[in-house]
């Protein structure tokens, strides 16, 4: 039992490494399931495991691509327990394609990125007191980072998270000290009392953060910080889920395309492939006009509601033409509480609007940010709770006049 233990143990740590947030106390009791369930049939070993060391619904496809790899022997039960242990590494031409495979191979091998508490990558909102090497890496264009710089700029991104300015709603909740009294909640307590009013209940209007609605360019000029940021976006759609802030993000090309579903999985390896997958026209042409006149149409009185922030993520570079983006894009101003552009081109200081669309959308958007390193997204994650800020959008506008 010693060498099913230690192998439990193995694919515990490789759980961990993948990810997972497994302590003691759940490998302990993977020991005992194992130990109870025995070795005759593999899937009594399965159940045991994902009985004690699966806590998310999000984590099941990492797992069974975890348990498959590790567990790989099709006569593994007929064998000794001595032939558990699995040592060799499994080779990048067998590794599956499915989500989250890339971290399951890496795990194996013991190479997976650091887990939070680990990582020496630590980027506040302004990223000014990090390390050197860090220093050098936030400031470093997405499209200019080698393999490695984009995998420790994701976990970055996926941890990075802000809020917006909470505002009054129509809706009350129940308050000590409230504007208003209760007269339901204060009737419905006297009644354990006797029907005596002990206390007058009061109510106050809720405090929420209004919704974020994201619009998203994922042409070919736009397809590399498109994928940096849905990291972002990912991590940011869960964050407001838990504050009541809803969060809805949509893709365009030459189509229109929601994935706010795929982004509310969990994992981000299988959040992102199946957003991937409902867009069929990434990395091809660009059609904002067209993009903005659908999302009025279908979308902008189901979100755009309660005081809703548009995130417009595009280099402007619009084709077709630009009447029609002159008046999607108005519209798209008027139905929205603030607009904020985000282009990659800001990172060049001498960046002139000389292209139509850019003009255009240049007069109907609150505020222009820069989107193209962790730098510019921390420093938005900052902006965004605060006042508008003119200042750039005025600058770049007398650079067009």
């Amino acid at each position: 039992m010693s060498v099913l233990a230690d192998n439990v143990v193995h694919f515990a740590r490789t759980l961990r490494r993948a990810g997972f947030p497994l302590g003691t106390g759940q490998i302990n009791e993977a020991l005992r399931a194992v130990e109870a369930v025995g070795l005759a049939r593999r899937d009594d070993l399965r159940a045991a495991l994902f009985a004690t060391l699966v806590t998310q619904p999000g984590q099941r496809p990492l797992f069974e691509q975890a348990f498959e790899a590790f567990w790989r022997d099709p006569g593994l039960f007929e064998k000794s327990l001595a032939a558990l242990l699995p040592q060799t590494p499994i080779p990048p031409a067998e590794l599956p394609t499915d989500a989250g495979a890339r971290r399951v191979a890496e795990a194996l091998r013991g190479q997976a990125a650091p887990r939070e508490g680990e990582t020496k990558l630590q980027l506040e909102l302004d990223a000014r007191d990090t390390a050197s090497a860090d220093e050098i890496l936030a400031a470093k264009d997405f499209e200019q980072m080698t393999v490695d710089e984009i995998a420790r700029a994701k976990v970055v991104l996926g941890k990075m998270t802000w809020a917006l300015p909470p505002r009054l709603t129509r809706r009350t909740e129940a308050a000590v000290r409230g504007h208003a009294f209760d007269l339901r909640r204060t009737l419905r307590r006297s009644l354990k009392a006797g029907g005596n009013v002990v206390r007058l209940e009061r109510r106050r209007r809720q405090l929420r953060e209004p919704p974020l609605v994201v619009l998203c360019d994922v042409s070919g000029s736009m397809s590399g910080y498109a994928r940096m940021c849905l990291h972002f976006l990912h991590g940011l759609t869960h964050t407001r889920r838990v504050r009541g802030g809803a969060t809805h993000t949509f893709l365009f090309g030459t189509r229109l395309t929601n994935i706010s579903r795929a982004l509310k999985l969990r994992d981000p390896d299988e959040a992102l492939m199946k957003a991937a997958a409902l867009t069929p026209d990434w990395d091809g042409g660009t059609r904002i006009a067209e993009a903005l006149s659908r999302f009025n149409r279908d979308w902008s009185r189901r979100v755009l509601g309660q005081g809703a922030v548009v995130l417009l993520i595009t280099d402007g570079l619009e084709r077709d033409d630009v009447g029609a983006l002159q008046g999607a894009a108005e519209r798209l101003h008027r139905s929205a509480k603030r607009v904020v552009w985000l282009n990659p081109l800001l990172r060049y200081d001498a960046f002139a609007p000389k292209a139509l669309g850019v003009k255009t959308l240049l007069r109907h958007v609150d505020e222009l940010r820069p989107v193209h390193n962790l730098n510019s997204m921390g420093d938005l994650a900052a902006a965004l709770n605060e006042p508008l800020r003119a200042d750039r959008l005025k600058a770049v506008k007398e650079r067009a006049a």
